[in-house]
């Protein structure tokens, strides 16, 4: 089916009790590293989206109550000289996940066919070919049983200002943004025109896309970890570990524990 991003544009309240429903995805988020854990499995969340769309926030709430040791979060700025002279995918590779681990990527490869195909760090012929190349480099992944959820996080013009403004008034935000959100927005045609393109081209059986409708950052919130745990939960085997018996035996001896029923 097409993506239409005007689909996703009402910025309804979230209907639930947000505070427990985030509580309940957070438990079950806890749950999902476990199995990680427990079973050897890796995972790659990745976000792309508008500047300002509210990313940042779902990665926080996403990472509330997971184990620092066995996830990370990348997030992907501008390649330095040593990412430059090499293939685009290079500096992705390097972030892949290991067993029991999951990567979090805060922007992504997808930069071939957005920034760097809108402001001409790619040549056409470059970001032409990256379509073939990102969905081979998915496939590649998937393919490892590497679990993969992509999520596009869309907001309207109108909140976009309406945020920026927010974090020029409020002097503890104001380092969030910069000249190259004002650059970016000038262009939003030419970044719709690319999105629209990157759909079309990688939304594939493997690698399925997500649009979030993130006007309304509560109900984002909970629509983005939702299928984040669902897709998991789905992919990954979600059965804890059985009793060590000599784990047992040495908490026997050390403080009388009996397992229970």
């Amino acid at each position: 089916m097409t993506i239409l991003l005007s689909d996703y544009e009402t910025g309804a309240k979230y209907g639930g009790d947000y505070a427990d429903d985030l509580a309940a995805l957070e438990d079950r988020i806890e749950r999902l590293q476990a199995a990680h854990i427990t079973h050897g499995q890796r995972s790659i969340i990745m976000f792309e989206g508008w500047d300002a769309a509210g990313k940042g926030g779902i990665i926080q709430r996403l990472t509330a109550s997971l184990d620092p040791r066995y996830f990370e979060v990348w997030p992907i700025a501008a390649p330095n000289e040593e990412e430059k002279a090499r293939h685009f995918l290079w500096r992705f590779w390097k972030r892949l996940p290991g067993n029991r681990e999951i990567s979090i990527f805060d922007r992504s490869w997808y930069g071939r066919v957005l920034v760097e195909r809108v402001e001409g760090y790619a040549s056409e012929a470059e970001w032409r070919k990256g379509y073939d190349e990102i969905n081979e480099f998915e496939a590649q992944l998937t393919g490892s049983r590497t679990n993969l959820v992509k999520l596009f996080v869309h907001i309207t013009q109108k909140e976009q200002d309406e945020r920026f403004a927010d974090r020029l008034s409020n002097p503890w935000k104001r380092w969030k943004t910069g000249p190259d959100d004002y650059r970016n927005r000038s262009k939003r045609k030419e970044y719709l025109a690319a999105i629209e393109e990157m759909f079309q081209q990688t939304d594939t059986r493997w690698a399925p896309w997500k649009v979030i409708d993130g006007n309304n950052k509560k109900a984002a919130r909970i629509a983005a970890l939702t299928h984040i745990v669902e897709t998991l939960e789905a992919a990954v085997p979600m059965t804890p570990p059985d009793l060590d018996p000599a784990v047992v035996k040495l908490a026997q001896k050390a403080f009388g524990f009996s397992p229970k029923d």
